[in-house]
């Protein structure tokens, strides 16, 4: 298990596990980000991603990729 902002771009994962307050995890949760759901990275910038979950495009935080575990 690792943190999502060590993936490779282009890898897709699963999402393991995320961590974090409540209020995170709701606020993940909301965009997509579910245990056992599938996340690929389209691209990095400055430790910031920008993710394909659910047949969207999200942009997540340094911060906030460190707690999605893959």
């Amino acid at each position: 298990m690792m943190p999502l902002t060590l993936a490779n771009t282009g890898e897709e994962c699963m999402i393991k596990k995320i961590g974090g307050n409540p209020e995170t995890k709701q606020f993940l949760e909301n965009l997509g980000f579910v245990v056992g759901g599938a996340v690929t990275i389209v691209n990095e910038l400055g430790g910031n991603v920008i993710v394909n979950v659910k047949e969207s495009r999200v942009a997540v935080s340094k911060e906030m990729a460190q707690r999605i575990m893959v």
